[in-house]
């Protein structure tokens, strides 16, 4: 089966990682700066009653992205079909197109509910191919890969940037690039964020996730997703739309949630980030 690469949205797009805690709100209203929800399908497939109802009304009304959490794309394991296939149903179900999940794996006996490096190989990279594309038949979808945080790398052959792309030209699938995970990253293994954004394959972004992590140490930062977003990651952002084109952006925030009005802060800072790009692209192109 050949599936067909596009971009399914305008370029200047921004979202919100959507929770249960916000569907009161947002079945009432959802501000116009938010112009796509992303959510874990595994949070939402089993729903049902009040929320499912809710979930179903916002799916109707709006745009919806997945980006899945227990896929375990890189496991040693059987790949869990019927898991693949109460996603699809899922996507059918609510009409969504797009669908990423993580650089990483979750399981080997069971599912551990920590994102695992794979052991940046060859083999891995072949390994995890072969799965992406398994997956894409079952989903009739693209398959969007996410660069993850992570903390230790065994066994290592390659480099994480070299792993990252190798995977993505071995599966020729499309790229979730997580602006917050490359600034992580450089920090824990002291690495020039600069330099790993700039060798992503621009063809190959669809979308992007930016988001706030947390502090341990002057070397050490957790991705939580807890907290707002810092300045470093802000200039990565921007950084990002000058080197790759402005994508959909959307913004994480997966606990300590403020009031939506204390989130459109954020939210409206990628909007003016995005027509800066755009206006300063217009302008290169007339010169």
């Amino acid at each position: 089966m050949s599936i067909q690469h596009h971009n399914f949205l305008d370029p200047a797009k921004v979202g919100l990682g959507l929770r249960r805690e916000m569907l009161d709100e947002f079945c009432q209203h959802v501000p116009s700066a938010i112009e796509f929800f992303e959510v874990a399908p595994e949070n939402w497939m089993t729903l049902g009653g009040k929320f499912g109802r809710q979930f179903t009304q916002l799916t109707e009304q709006h745009t919806f992205f997945c980006h899945g959490l227990s896929l375990s794309i890189g496991s040693p394991q059987a790949l869990d079909i019927s898991f693949v296939q109460n996603i699809k149903h899922f996507l059918d179900r609510h009409n969504i197109n797009i669908y990423s999940e993580h650089l990483s794996y979750c399981s080997g006996t069971g599912h551990m509910y920590d994102l695992m490096p794979i052991p940046f190989t060859d083999d891995a990279v072949i390994h995890t191919a072969k799965r992406i594309k398994q997956v894409e038949d079952i989903l009739e979808r693209p398959f969007i890969l996410e660069n993850v945080s992570f903390y230790a790398a065994p066994g290592a052959q390659m480099s994480e940037v070299e792993f990252v792309n190798a995977v993505l030209q071995e599966a020729d699938c499309k790229l979730l690039l997580d602006v917050n995970n490359i600034y992580v990253n450089s920090i824990n293994h002291q690495y020039d964020a600069s330099a790993f954004l700039a060798a992503m394959p621009t063809e190959r972004i669809e979308y992007l996730h930016i988001a706030g992590h947390y502090q341990e140490d002057v070397d050490l930062m957790v991705d939580t997703h807890g907290a707002d977003v810092i300045d470093p990651v802000w200039s990565l952002l921007q950084q990002c739309y000058q080197l790759h084109g402005v994508h959909p952006t959307l913004l994480e925030r997966d606990f300590n949630i403020p009031k939506t009005e204390i989130l459109l802060n954020e939210i409206n800072k990628i909007h003016q980030y995005q027509q800066n790009a755009l206006a300063q692209q217009s302008s290169l192109r007339k010169a």
